[in-house]
């Protein structure tokens, strides 16, 4: 591998030109996604572009690496870190045109639904739901972008289940939130790039502290979930300085759902009594008043 750290992807896009037609396709497979090609050998990244196993490793040695294995390592790191939102700006040159970002936007999302659903572990989505069942405490951690999925769960779960702890950041410290945490409860950790540090520090202490991890992430290769008991893969590429949520919003619908539907005649009756409260408090404008 190089000496120098200089990004991966400006140095695809610099030695674009110059590279054979097998090794454009290679590198744009790569830009496209790299998080897919990051755990895969020459052979099948071969077969998935459509070009042989030695184009792959002259691709690698095109780019300045000994083999294809010192390639893949350092995608892998790319993986690790991310990119800085600098390092996306100058990779969203298919978003420079206003009038085709929105269908861009949205063919990203849905590739990332695709993906999400065609890598779903249906065995460990149940033992997740089971898990959630089976804790005496649920704690849900999303820092910083994450936060709002993190609230968005916590929200829907506490309206079926009586011991749901949104761990929010604040005034209170994090490991204020979780000091109580023990080995009957379960975390549910959500992390996307960039990758919070401080929800990987709390989903570490809890870890020590014996509760069973449930981690959100967006690829096997994320921090989170080398430490989680149950890891839930959520898509979230998008070659851009933001990154796109819709599918692991997604999943947590589904997730939501599937413990609804064990509490279905429960939550019937919570929902009957809440209806009662927002028609009387008028949380909700139902009449169509014309202003």
């Amino acid at each position: 591998m190089r000496d120098d750290r200089v990004d991966l992807i400006k140095i695809i896009q610099k030695s674009y030109s110059r590279l054979s037609k097998g090794q454009k396709l290679i590198a744009q497979f790569i830009m496209n996604n790299y998080d897919k090609a990051a755990f895969m050998t020459a052979s099948k990244l071969g077969i998935k572009v459509g070009v042989s196993e030695s184009t792959v490793v002259r691709f690698a040695n095109a780019l300045g690496y000994e083999g294809y294995p010192q390639l893949q390592q350092e995608l892998q790191e790319l993986i690790k870190t991310k990119l800085t939102t600098v390092q996306r700006l100058e990779m969203s040159n298919d978003y420079t045109n206003e009038g085709a970002v929105l269908k861009k936007v949205l063919k990203a999302d849905m590739d990332n639904i695709k993906a999400t659903i065609e890598e779903m572990d249906d065995v460990v989505f149940q033992k997740v739901i089971d898990s959630i069942f089976n804790a005496k405490r649920i704690y849900i951690i999303g820092l910083r972008s994450s936060s709002t999925l993190a609230e968005y769960l916590g929200f829907y779960l506490n309206l079926i289940l009586d011991n749901v702890k949104i761990v929010t950041p604040g005034v209170s410290d994090v490991f204020e939130q979780m000091i109580r945490i023990g080995k009957d409860d379960v975390v549910i950790g959500m992390s996307f790039p960039r990758y919070s540090a401080n929800t990987l520090n709390a989903l570490n202490f809890t870890k020590e502290q014996g509760a069973l991890v449930i981690g959100i992430t967006d690829s096997k290769g994320s921090p989170i979930s080398a430490i989680s008991d149950y890891t839930l893969i959520a898509r979230s590429n998008m070659a851009s300085f933001v990154d796109s949520l819709v599918a692991p919003l997604s999943l947590i619908n589904a997730l939501v759902v599937a413990v609804g539907m064990r509490e279905k005649s429960e939550i019937a009756n919570t929902f009957s009594t809440l209806e009662r409260i927002w028609e009387k408090h008028n949380v909700y404008n139902d009449k169509n008043t014309i202003l």
